[in-house]
């Protein structure tokens, strides 16, 4: 677990952090999003102990940052929007380079790095120069340094930049898969990519929280209210009426009608979205109405984001 409180950076009169508090849970996956110049470079600079804080504190499962930086640091991997290769060395040289600074034994290192080579999925470029590799791969041996040591966090910043859409995919696959071992904080403008992957989000503008949650919650914040688009083969009648019997339910409005299909456009007033998913499956099936479609209607992350950097969200 990571503790942000009450964290201030000064440069000169200026103030790029401003009074930031958050949680980063066990196992939690947290995108941490602000427009350019929001302090977000700078507030995992200083989690990461690479800046120290004008005032506040960083604790990273249990140890401060700057009182107990060894112990703080050693629960954290790292990697920043350029990962920090050296484009001379074999990706094994790197590796075993990475090993030696966080201090490895060689009685663990040889299985450490087959797991991370394996889990990764560099083995076939393992004694390859870093410098001949693809951008994709080059985050990839990015991150496997990010997990020597075996720490229990993960700071990615900017992991997919540059990658084509294969390689993206690729590498947001890797992250959900580290994500079930780890705690991951990772930073992105593809917002879609967040939206993926995020458990909750951090949104920061001008060096100050602007709104911590998770998506649905936001997206609710924003709308007021969550809407569904229910697409299904049967006739309209008496189905819209039924839906609105469903606790939780507060309209069903049939929005297009043909010979086949039926869309009824629901809006749900209860926080536990999820149950009402699931009372709307259960009811069309008991009712021998096949479901094509069930997908929300609810603003989009972009739409989140671009809302609450703007003043323009409720709340």
């Amino acid at each position: 677990m990571i503790e942000i409180n009450n964290l201030v950076k000064r440069y000169g009169d200026k103030k790029a952090v401003r009074g930031i508090s958050f949680t980063v849970n066990d196992d939690e996956v947290l995108g941490f999003l602000g427009p350019n110049g929001a302090g977000k470079t700078t507030t995992m600079n200083i989690i990461t102990g690479y800046l120290s804080s004008t005032s506040g504190s960083v604790k990273v499962n249990g140890h401060d940052i700057l009182e107990e930086p060894e112990l703080a640091k050693k629960e954290i991997g790292y990697l920043p929007e350029n990962p920090p290769l050296y484009t001379d060395m074999t990706v094994k040289e790197y590796l075993n380079y990475i090993c030696d600074l966080k201090g490895v034994s060689k009685d663990k290192r040889k299985r450490q790095l087959e797991n991370i080579v394996a889990m990764v999925k560099i083995s076939d470029v393992y004694d390859r120069l870093i410098g001949n590799l693809s951008k994709g791969y080059k985050q990839r041996v990015g991150i496997a340094q990010a997990l020597v040591g075996n720490p229990s966090i993960l700071i990615l910043d900017e992991p997919t930049v540059g990658l084509d859409p294969t390689q993206i995919i690729e590498i947001r696959r890797l992250i959900k898969s580290l994500a079930k071992s780890h705690s991951v904080i990772i930073s992105s403008h593809i917002l879609s990519e967040i939206q993926e992957i995020a458990d909750r989000v951090v949104i920061i503008n001008n060096g100050k929280i602007a709104a911590i949650d998770t998506l649905t919650d936001l997206s609710k914040r924003l709308s007021g209210q969550s809407k569904f688009l229910l697409t299904f083969a049967g006739p309209a009648k008496d189905i819209a009426t039924k839906i609105r019997t469903i606790n939780g339910v507060s309209a069903a409005v049939v929005r297009v009608v043909d010979s086949k299909f039926t869309q009824i456009e629901i809006t749900v007033g209860s926080a536990d979205t999820t149950r009402v998913r699931t009372d709307i499956f259960f009811m069309m099936a008991s009712l021998g109405c096949p479901i094509i479609e069930l997908r929300s209607l609810d603003p989009t992350l972009e739409e989140v984001f671009l809302s609450i950097t703007s003043g323009k969200a409720k709340g």
